[in-house]
């Protein structure tokens, strides 16, 4: 199987900070955090019995070290019973000065865990339980890259709500990228059968995958094809030997940029505008576009010339076979066709 090779990585202007994922499991960095937090206690108690001359017990008047432990604890808390108190001018400034931070930080470092590792997650699961719930006839597209992201913004442009779309890459910038645009997201690896179903794949309209190999494109045909297996898929190939495969992998329709930019060119040499009208079909920025729908029930028993869009039909679809405006089966149309036709781009005249 043929791949693409590796493009070379490109400096771009401004100032990035560069990132990656932590390497930490959930449990040394929970770990980590409360060794932090114990370190700045025990740095607290090191003060205490070192000043423990400044502080006073009510209830017995000696200072041991069990009640520089006992009164650390209950500073740091902030709970303060006031058995024990610091009496000496140097342990108040001690107290003002080392400990006050110290506690603060100590605060800071177990509210912290608890929001990441109790409500950040509890909060992140009810949301995503929320937007599974209403996950249904959605159009999922594995692969942010060039196709993937030019393909969302001629979805929205042609009318489909970002709230309707769902993006899976394993790019955080990416994915980062079509959250900004107002798609639902999830980043992760398209071709695992866990991240489908979260995203209720079986339920989706569409899937268009462009992860830009070609082999991991298949196999995430393969594997969408194993949980969905009625859904339309739609795979963007480069190599032509793999177009094939792609199809037994389960796609429905694979589209190949370079077999496309070859159309391109071979048109503008059979005339300057043939390429443009071309160009102008597949954009939505044209003023005219090529739409795919059912028959409706009022132009069922007419001909493919008759359309109420008010379009130009150009081809049916009848049980999976294609036929011309110029083959007589056109001439009646019957349910259950599909048309394809070119119709206005009437947001496009108004501009």
């Amino acid at each position: 199987m043929s791949q693409r090779p590796k493009p070379k990585l490109q400096i771009q202007s401004g100032f990035h900070l560069l990132r990656r994922d932590a390497k930490w499991p959930v449990w040394a960095d929970l770990l980590a955090r409360l060794g932090l937090a114990f370190f700045l206690i025990a740095i607290v108690v090191l003060v205490h019995w070192i000043d423990r001359a400044g502080l006073k017990d009510s209830h017995d008047g000696h200072i041991s070290f069990l009640d520089v432990v006992y009164f650390t604890m209950i500073s740091v808390t902030t709970t303060g019973f006031g058995d024990i108190a610091p009496v000496s001018d140097r342990s108040r400034l001690i107290e003002a000065v080392i400990v006050t931070p110290i506690r603060i930080a100590v605060l800071f470092i177990f509210v912290g865990t608890a929001y990441n590792f109790v409500i950040k997650r509890t909060w992140e699961k009810w949301r995503m339980a929320r937007i599974q719930a209403k996950l249904t006839d959605h159009c999922v597209v594995l692969g942010y890259g060039t196709s993937g992201a030019e393909a969302v913004r001629e979805l929205i442009a042609r009318g489909t709500d970002p709230a309707c779309i769902v993006v899976i890459d394993q790019s955080a910038p990416r994915i980062a990228a079509a959250e900004a645009a107002g798609c639902n997201v999830l980043q992760g690896d398209a071709s695992n059968d866990d991240t489908l179903i979260d995203v209720q794949i079986a339920r989706a309209r569409t899937v268009l995958v462009s992860a830009g190999r070609d082999d991991s494109s298949i196999l995430i045909v393969l594997t969408v094809r194993h949980l969905a297996p009625q859904v339309p898929i739609s795979v963007v190939i480069r190599a032509k030997d793999n177009e094939l495969l792609a199809r037994q992998a389960g796609a429905s329709t694979v589209i190949n940029p370079v077999s496309f930019t070859g159309l391109l060119l071979a048109g503008s040499a059979q005339g300057e505008h043939v390429a443009d009208y071309m160009a102008d079909l597949a954009a939505t920025g044209g003023k005219v576009q090529l739409r795919e729908r059912p028959v409706s029930s009022e132009e069922v028993g007419r001909g493919l010339d008759q359309l109420a869009s008010g379009g130009r039909g150009l081809r049916i679809y009848r049980a999976g076979k294609p036929y011309g405006f110029w083959e007589p089966e056109v001439q009646t149309l019957e349910p259950g066709d599909t048309i394809v036709e070119v119709v206005r781009c009437e947001t496009c005249e108004a501009d």
